[in-house]
């Protein structure tokens, strides 16, 4: 056997090794002998470099250093989950779905592991790439770290995709999490304060060696791609399965919402029996295309669900109700509380939301609450103890004023929230504006964090989010911890924002009530931001799904002659404040005011490609049909209550030919 053979061999003993310890828990070789085998590897690779491969087993151990990692836009976007917490949710989704859907529907219910989600990349069987969730649309490259994890498969077994993306948590299990802080204990350090936090951490860590030292462990359960070649997400798990992934077996279908509840109900007892953290199931649509047929809202699909574990709840004193001004203005109430133990954190805040909030649940300082964690991620308190109210408690008497300038608060009439009316001279709401400006979502201005906003505010080198590209590194390198690096960094960031889309910058503003979706609709109805400035409350509220408030919000903003002065200077310096030539090209009005519904699959474009043409001519996408429908795009397969409700309204079908035929006239 030649030296080439002889490194196949190795490679290939060791994956299936590998595989049988970490995915089936079925070790079939003893652990000394396959570190032989592991070091006898690592000798011949050392020896012939020639017969490098990116994907060997030896690369478990790590040994890669990352100091900086890349951000990398995700081909298919990463959604989060909708949540819901009772059978009514549970109820009112099931009608929701049977509204677009015809026939049965079937679901699928998982268990949602608690860790840091991933998305793993492979080509032609072979891992090409992970990165993390970040903001849904782009993440980190985390591919040296992930290549460590003995449970992900670095060569796939099997059939499988020419390329798809596989979604999945990685996770540290309750023993290794147990053994890590009893090593950092005996080594005199901190313990790590819960499981889920550890394993997001680990996936930053510069030192792929470090990482491949943690007992991560990584659950899969979402395929995403074209051609793939299963009908179904209950077959995909299988698929997944058999192609060598992990993918957890508690995995069930069910047929109804009363199905899915008695899944709920045994796992919230079992759950603890489990080696991982859960904080839920989430329940998926089980059928593909009825998946596809559903779609997305901005956030989250409509065909899966997330059904949250009671939340674990605790009792401790609250000693100060201290207030906080955002970005917009709006006060928010917090209680500085007694630190407690809650879910593997200590808690010692909690929001109180508003006025009404406090009024309705009568919170007091010095009251004893109690504490829990909204979807188990975000603390608030659900209750006084009022057994254990002090004799001489007050009630609250809400702020008048803003804590940060002293301004009087206004309160607008169906307004939960009060606000600071000090818009251009308050400082919590000027950073905070700035802030959001430089988020990743928004002009993702790289090397320029929240912290060094505050410091330049402060340094009075800055008053608004347009004096960024007046700076200079001479400028910032005094700021503390600024070095010269850093400096070149920040200012590097700054000019790679002006290639930032109009909607994005449109977004980053911070027009109250104006969010990515909406910045979107935006963006593309009036095009330009000249347009946009100039529009009046009644051509707003004639864009899809813009109502009154935020119409008024815009209106409000661009009436405001700092603000036009502000994007004046964004203009001058040459940030896109409108939709580019090339974008513009491929868009038409030649759908403009016409409603489409689309159902069935299509053979010359995919259904997300026909929504994209819709909607780029001009058009609107409806997931249901209506009297206001003008048009029922029908491919193969279509259910056939679908045709019935056309036919009754006199809603005309065309096929997908037809469609296409029409946008090209």
């Amino acid at each position: 056997m030649d030296v080439k053979e002889q490194l196949e061999a190795l490679r290939t003993e060791l994956r299936l090794h590998n595989y049988n310890y970490y995915v089936l828990d079925q070790p079939s070789i003893a652990d000394f002998d396959f570190d032989m085998k592991l070091k006898q590897l690592q000798d011949l690779e050392a020896k012939h470099p020639e017969y490098d491969d990116p994907n060997s087993p030896s690369l478990r151990v790590g040994g890669e250093v990352t100091k900086n990692f890349e951000t990398v836009v995700h081909e298919h976007r990463m959604y989060s989950l909708d949540n819901s917490y009772s059978k009514d949710d549970l109820l009112d989704w099931e009608k929701r779905i049977e509204k677009t859907i015809d026939g049965k529907v079937e679901f699928v219910c998982e268990l949602k592991y608690d860790g840091a989600s991933i998305s793993i990349t492979y080509e032609n069987g072979m891992l090409s790439k992970a990165v993390t969730r970040g903001d849904g649309s782009q993440g980190d490259n985390v591919t040296a770290n992930i290549r460590t994890i003995k449970s992900v498969p670095l060569q796939l077994k099997g059939n499988y995709p020419e390329k798809f993306d596989i979604r999945g948590e990685i996770v540290l299990p309750y023993e290794g999490f147990i053994k890590m802080n009893e090593a950092r204990v005996e080594a005199g350090e901190e313990p790590y304060r819960n499981p889920r936090n550890t394993a997001s951490g680990s996936l930053k860590l510069q030192d792929s060696a470090e990482v491949a030292r943690r007992p991560l462990d990584c659950l899969l359960y979402n395929i995403t791609g074209t051609n793939l070649g299963f009908d179904t997400q209950f077959e995909s798990l299988k698929n997944a399965r058999a192609m060598g992934f992990k993918v957890p077996e508690a995995a069930t279908l069910a047929t109804s919402v009363d199905e899915v509840l008695k899944f709920v109900d045994y796992w919230d007892v079992h759950r603890h029996d489990l080696p991982y953290e859960t904080d839920g199931v989430v329940i998926k649509v089980n059928d593909l295309q009825q998946q596809e047929e559903l779609g997305y809202t901005s956030k989250s699909p409509r065909w899966a669900m997330a059904y949250k574990f009671k939340a674990e709840q605790v009792s401790t004193r609250l000693h100060e109700i201290s207030y906080q001004v955002g970005r917009t203005g709006a006060i928010t109430p917090v209680a500085n509380l007694e630190p407690v133990e809650l879910a593997g954190t200590t808690v010692k805040r909690a929001s109180l939301h508003n006025a009404d909030q406090i009024e309705k649940l009568d919170i007091r300082e010095g009251d004893e609450v109690y504490v829990e964690k909204g979807g188990e991620i975000i603390p608030k308190i659900i209750a006084v103890d009022l057994s254990k109210r002090p004799v001489d408690s007050k009630p609250t008497v809400y702020l008048e004023h803003c804590p940060e300038c002293g301004t009087a608060l206004e309160r607008q009439e169906g307004d939960a929230k009060h606000y600071c009316p000090n818009y251009n001279g308050c400082r919590p709401q000027i950073i905070g504006r700035i802030q959001h400006f430089i988020s990743r979502k928004a002009m993702d201005i790289e090397g320029l964090g929240g912290e060094t906003v505050a410091l330049l505010v402060e340094a009075g080198l800055i008053s608004h989010y347009a004096d960024l590209y007046t700076l200079t590194k001479a400028e910032i390198l005094p700021l503390e911890r600024m070095a010269e690096k850093s400096a070149d960094n920040l200012i590097a960031g700054v000019e790679q924002s002006k290639t930032i889309p109009f909607e994005r910058v449109l977004f980053a503003i911070g027009i109250r009530f104006v969010g990515e979706t909406v910045a979107k609709k935006l963006a593309k109805h009036f095009k330009s931001i000249a347009v946009l400035a100039n529009a009046s409350v009644e051509e707003l509220i004639s864009v899809d799904e813009i109502g009154e408030r935020i119409a008024q919000s815009v209106v409000d903003f661009f009436a405001s002659e700092e603000n036009r002065a502000i994007i004046e200077k964004l203009k001058v310096h040459g940030v896109s404040l409108e939709i580019s030539a090339e974008k513009l090209a491929n868009q038409t009005d030649k759908l403009q005011g016409e409603t489409f519904v689309i159902s069935g699959v299509f053979e010359q474009v995919s259904r997300t490609e026909l929504k994209k043409l819709i909607e780029d001519n001009g058009g609107k996408v409806s997931g249901s049909i209506s009297s206001k429908t003008n048009f029922l795009v029908a491919g193969n397969n279509m259910g056939p209550s679908k045709r019935t409700k056309a036919e009754s309204l006199g809603v005309p079908i065309i096929s997908e030919i037809d469609f296409l035929s029409k946008i090209k006239e």
